[in-house]
């Protein structure tokens, strides 16, 4: 039990860490005032005992005392309960959060391969179920399960005062308590690993329901015929039965111990009395503290078996936060200062980068883009096999092969979303692994074939690279992307609030929204991945004049599959099976009368075809 609150201590960050060591030491506090109930019921009983069988007069001085104690005692109990439970909430809600944003921030670091092993949900689970865990649940049980300790075992130091039987006989009745508790914690060990397996699995299972709501209404799948996720949510609702009912019989025993120890101190203080060897005031106050010893331990005991799951709910989180992080503690510059060309970058806040490039008049940049002989391998297979290629900066290359072929990851290589395993790849004559990788980051933009917009108003998703840029220029880079048009027409314009993944846009739409948002970011290097290979023709004029705008005097990589957006570019490199098949320019390479060659010979045929 302690190696695991422990654990979860050292889990929280410094400052909410000591937060709830400082929760504890008030707990301490409150404990004690707690105990002082003992002493006022003691003065209050002692002096009636004194005044019936002795004579003693009772005065108004003895109950002032009690009540005073008693008093001093419950505003104490207050105060430090009051202050307890503010220490321990924000200890518990703000570590939930710091480490919702510590994993994300981890995330973004980590290599690309690591999302393709781990599934959507299960990283989902960890941010959501998992942190919600910590940050309620598991708050309130170690502080119950310390506060029950703490309390039973300040009130068993004051029965020590006033006789040592009735002390070492609420000493065995905590110690079996806990031995019982020991049981039922060891109980829960397995079907803890169980529950949190069938919230991970129902978790996944529902996010991709949701995702692929159009196939499930497409075909139907609704009610009976819903059968695997019906299947793992029963599966989750009998795990968490499961487990309340391993805990049930052992609750009970526990506080079947409680009970009986609270008789045991009853039985004993009487005979002690009729002994002779106990003061009657003693008794009495024995038969009180009988009642008073378990409650919070037999509260915090009960909570115990949480302790299980969060341990396991601190490991699944640590397991994100242990996996290795690509080196991003480069060069804080972009580039190295060269003779010809000086790339500065800055940064006016953690989330705003800007990059600034003095070019000399006289002579040509050198921000040339190259792979020298890269290999690359996911789960044992080569994806990438001994590349080498150079991209002039303010060039146009275009990456064309069968699908399959490593196209995409060797963009993702280029921008470095995965290390290589072998080779480098470097900007301006230096490995982009000696860069910073914020910094890095400055100098690409990306439009992708499946564009991602967030559940937030079309400014915000257009400024999402720049959130303090003024409206202006929003405006103006939705302009230069050919949208400005179509949203001033939405009810609310830039303001309009998109769908989640920009659900309540076409495609050309979202599309042309990415477009301007990188316009907003205006880095040297573009990658294109098919960014225009499902637009329909009404939209393909003005997603093409959009491109056409992202990507003047820039230095262009593009992975596309129709004839007129790679017969221009200035090099035609031709991927298949992870190596470089062909590489030159559009005539040259039909003269190969290759790959590239019969690719176009089919392009050709798709465009002519007709009804």
């Amino acid at each position: 039990m302690f190696e695991i609150l422990q654990r979860f201590f050292n889990f929280c960050d410094k400052e909410n860490r000591r937060k709830f060591h400082l929760a504890m030491i008030i707990g301490v506090v409150n404990s004690f005032f707690m105990a002082l109930r003992i002493a006022a019921v003691a003065v209050m009983i002692s002096g009636i005992i004194r005044s019936l069988k002795d004579g003693v007069p009772f005065t108004a001085n003895t109950i002032w005392l009690s009540l005073g104690i008693m008093s001093f005692s419950l505003l104490g109990a207050i105060i430090t309960k009051k202050n307890m439970s503010m220490w321990q909430t924000e200890g518990g809600y703000r570590t939930a959060a710091n480490k919702r944003i510590e994993i994300a921030e981890h995330l973004r670091y980590i290599p690309m391969g690591y999302f393709n092993e781990n599934s959507l949900g299960q990283i989902t689970s960890v941010t959501t179920n998992t942190m919600e865990l910590l940050g309620d649940v598991a708050t309130r049980a170690v502080m119950l399960v310390m506060q029950g300790l703490l309390d039973s075992a300040l009130i068993i130091a004051m029965i020590f005062f006033f006789d040592w039987r009735i002390a070492l006989i609420a000493l065995a009745g905590f110690a079996l308590f806990q031995f019982v508790n020991i049981f039922m914690r060891l109980s829960v060990r397995s079907i803890s690993v169980q529950k949190d397996k069938a919230d991970t699995a129902q978790v996944s299972k529902i996010l991709e329901y949701i995702q692929g709501i159009a196939e499930v209404r497409a075909y139907n799948i609704t009610g009976p015929r819903r059968t695997e996720l019906n299947a793992i949510i029963d599966h989750c609702k009998r795990t968490f039965i499961k487990m309340e009912l391993h805990c049930i019989p052992f609750a009970c025993i526990q506080s079947i111990i409680a009970k009986l120890a609270g008789v045991a101190i009853m039985i004993a203080s009487i005979f002690f009395y009729l002994n002779g060897t106990m003061l009657l005031s003693n008794c009495a106050v024995m038969l009180i503290c009988s009642f008073m010893l378990f409650g919070a331990m037999e509260s915090g005991g009960n909570y115990s078996a949480l302790l299980r799951v969060i341990d396991i709910a601190v490991k699944k989180a640590e397991a994100i936060l242990n996996v290795p992080m690509m080196s991003i503690d480069g060069s804080e510059r972009p580039v190295e200062q060269a003779k010809t060309v000086q790339w500065t970058v800055f940064s006016e806040s953690p989330s705003s980068y800007a990059a600034k490039a003095e070019v000399s008049k006289e002579t040509e940049s050198v921000l040339n883009l190259s792979a020298s002989n890269i290999s690359f391998a996911y789960d044992k297979k080569k994806i990438i096999d001994g590349v080498s290629l150079t991209i002039p900066e303010k060039s146009t290359t275009a990456i064309v092969g069968p699908s399959g072929g490593g196209k995409t990851t060797l963009c993702h290589l280029l921008a470095r979303f995965w290390d290589v395993d072998s080779g480098e790849v470097t900007l301006a004559g230096k490995n982009i692994r000696d860069y910073d990788m914020d910094n890095l980051m400055v100098n690409f933009s990306f439009v992708f074939q499946n564009v991602y917009l967030f559940h937030d108003t079309i400014a915000n998703n257009i400024r999402f690279g720049e959130p303090d840029a003024p409206m202006e220029k929003v405006i103006e880079a939705a302009k230069k992307a050919c949208c400005h048009e179509f949203i001033s027409a939405l009810p609310n314009g830039y303001d309009t609030v998109i769908g989640e993944g920009g659900a309540s846009l076409s495609g050309g739409e979202k599309q042309r929204i990415s477009i301007a948002r990188a316009i907003m970011k205006d880095a040297p290097i573009i990658i294109l991945d098919e960014a225009t290979a499902n637009v329909d023709p009404e939209n393909e004029r003005d997603l093409m004049e959009a491109v056409r705008e992202l990507t003047r005097e820039k230095t262009v990589i593009m992975i596309a599959h129709r004839l007129k957006t790679v017969r221009n570019a200035d090099q035609i490199i031709v991927i298949d099976k992870g190596k470089i098949a062909e590489q030159g320019k559009h005539d040259e390479l039909i003269k190969m009368n290759g790959i590239y060659a019969r690719f176009i010979d089919s392009r050709k045929k798709a465009v002519s075809w007709k009804l």
